[in-house]
C-alpha cells in the first residue's frame, strides 16, 4: 500500500469516528505516523485530500463489479440490463470501504459543503451513466422513452432511494421486500419496453 493510501484510508477511519468538519491534517498525520507537514507533500489541504478519498474510494469499490461492454447489450432483454446494472452499482455502493465513505458523507451534507459537492457530484455521475445506458438500449430498440433525460434522473433517483431504503431497515433489522428494486425495474421495463 502507497503512503497516499494509508492516509487516505487513515482518514477514512478517522472521518467515521470524528467526523470530516472536526477532522484536522495533525489527526490524520499522527494516525499515518509522520509529521503534518510530510502530509502536505501528499495533499495540499484537507478539502482536497476529501476529493481524492472519494475518487479513489470510489474507484477501488468499482474494481469489485462486472462492467459489461455496452454491446453485451444486443443478446438481453431491457430488463436483464437494466436488473445487471443495478446489481453493479449496488454492490459498488455497498462496498465495505464506499459504505463507510457514505455514512460521514451522509451523517454531515447539511454541515459541511465539501459532503454535499460529493453527494452531488456522485448524483451527476449515477444520473448520466443512467442517460448513457437508456441510450444505448434505445439505439438497440430494447425500450422507447421520449425524454431519456428526466426517465435516467426518475430511474436513478428511485434506484438510489431503494437501496438507501433497504440499507436502513438492514440497520434496524426491520423487515422489507426484497423484490422491491427488481419489482420497480420491470414495472419499469413493462412502460417502455419495445420487446
Amino acid at each position: 500500500m502507497s503512503k497516499k493510501e494509508e492516509i487516505i484510508y487513515a482518514t477514512l477511519d478517522l472521518a467515521a469516528e470524528y467526523g470530516l468538519k472536526s477532522l484536522s491534517m495533525a489527526q490524520i498525520a499522527e494516525k499515518v505516523g509522520i509529521k503534518k507537514p510530510s502530509l502536505y507533500n501528499h495533499f495540499e489541504s484537507k478539502e482536497i485530500l476529501i476529493n481524492e478519498m472519494y475518487q479513489f474510494i470510489r474507484e477501488k469499490s468499482k474494481e469489485n463489479i462486472s462492467l459489461n461492454n455496452l454491446d453485451y447489450i444486443k443478446d438481453k432483454s431491457a430488463n436483464e440490463v437494466l436488473k445487471s446494472a443495478v446489481l453493479n452499482y449496488k454492490k459498488m455502493v455497498t462496498d465495505e470501504k464506499m459504505l463507510k465513505f457514505y455514512k460521514v458523507i451522509y451523517s454531515e451534507r447539511t454541515i459541511n459543503s465539501e459532503a454535499t459537492q460529493i453527494l452531488i457530484e456522485e448524483t451527476n455521475k449515477m444520473i448520466e451513466a443512467t442517460k448513457m445506458l437508456f441510450k444505448v438500449l434505445q439505439d438497440n430498440k430494447k425500450i422507447y422513452i421520449d425524454n431519456i433525460n428526466i426517465a435516467a434522473t426518475s430511474f436513478a433517483m428511485t434506484i438510489h432511494s431503494l437501496i438507501d431504503y433497504e440499507l436502513d431497515c438492514k440497520k434496524v433489522n426491520k423487515k422489507y421486500d426484497k423484490k422491491m428494486i427488481q419489482d420497480y425495474i420491470e414495472w419499469f421495463c413493462n412502460q417502455y419496453s419495445k420487446e
